[in-house]
C-alpha cells in the first residue's frame, strides 16, 4: 500500500471512528496527563488494535503490517491532526515488542506479542536507579539463577530471583509486566554480566509506589524488587 493510500485510510477511519463517547476523549492523555481518562483510552487503544492499527511496523507474521517509518509517521501526523487520545500501550508495543521480535524465543513471541498487540497486557520498563539514574551500566538491582528442587537446565524449570528498587517506572500501576534490566553476574562491572528480564507484577515481591507529581498525577512510581521470581 502507497503511504497516501495508507494516509487517506488512516484519516478516513479516525473522522468515522473519533465520534460518540469516543469524541469525548480527544486530546486527553500524554506526559503529565496519563491519568485522564486511562481506562477510556485503553477501550480506544483496544479498538484501534481491533482496526489493525497497532504495531504497523511488526513484521506480518508476528501480527502487524509490516509497514514503513514513512507509512508509521503519516499514520501519528493524521493521529495528531485529529487531536486523538494518547494511546496506552506504548512500551509494549514500540519497546518490549519489538525485542522480542528481534531477539526473544520463538516460546517467548507466541506468549507476549499477541497481548501486547491486542492491548491485553500492559508493560512498563524497569530502567533507571536511584543511585543510578538512566546509566544502565550502573544498575545494582541483582537477579540470580536458581531452581526447584531437582531442577536442571534440561526441564527448563529453572527461575531468576531478583532483588533491588527501580524508579520512574512509567505506568507500573497500571502494567502487568516489566522488563527489567538487573546484574545477573555476582561482581560484574559496568555493561558485563546484565540481563533483561521479563518479570510479572502481580506477585508477592513486587511493591509498586506511585509518585505524585506537581502536576497530580502518579504516570512515574517506585518499584521494589524483594525474592520476586519470573521464569528462566
Amino acid at each position: 500500500m502507497e503511504v497516501e493510500e495508507f494516509r487517506a485510510e488512516v484519516r478516513n477511519w479516525l473522522a468515522d471512528n473519533l465520534v460518540g463517547e469516543w469524541a469525548a476523549l480527544k486530546g486527553l492523555g500524554g506526559p503529565g496527563r496519563e491519568h485522564e481518562a486511562f481506562a477510556e483510552r485503553l477501550a480506544w487503544n483496544r479498538h484501534l488494535a481491533a482496526a489493525g492499527l497497532t504495531c504497523l511496523g511488526w513484521p506480518v507474521e508476528h501480527g502487524g503490517r509490516g509497514l514503513t517509518v514513512a507509512h508509521r509517521v503519516a499514520f501519528y501526523e493524521e493521529y495528531a491532526r485529529a487531536d486523538a487520545p494518547d494511546k496506552v500501550n506504548h512500551l509494549g508495543e514500540e519497546l518490549v515488542g519489538p525485542t522480542l521480535i528481534e531477539f526473544g524465543t520463538p516460546a517467548q513471541q507466541r506468549r507476549f506479542l499477541p497481548a501486547i498487540r491486542d492491548v491485553t497486557e500492559l508493560w512498563c520498563q524497569g530502567y533507571s536507579e536511584p543511585g543510578a539514574g538512566s546509566d544502565l551500566a550502573a544498575v545494582s538491582t541483582s537477579a540470580v539463577l536458581g531452581g526447584d528442587s531437582g531442577a536442571s537446565e534440561a526441564t527448563g524449570n529453572r527461575h531468576w530471583s531478583i532483588n533491588g528498587q527501580k524508579v520512574w517506572t512509567s505506568l507500573a500501576h497500571w502494567a502487568q509486566w516489566c522488563f527489567v534490566l538487573a546484574r545477573s553476574e555476582k561482581g560484574s562491572k559496568r555493561h558485563a554480566g546484565l540481563s533483561y528480564l521479563l518479570v510479572p507484577l502481580d506477585q508477592p515481591g513486587v511493591e509498586i509506589r506511585p509518585i505524585v507529581q506537581l502536576t497530580g498525577d502518579s504516570e512515574f512510581n517506585e518499584v521494589f524488587f524483594t525474592d520476586a521470581r519470573t521464569d528462566a
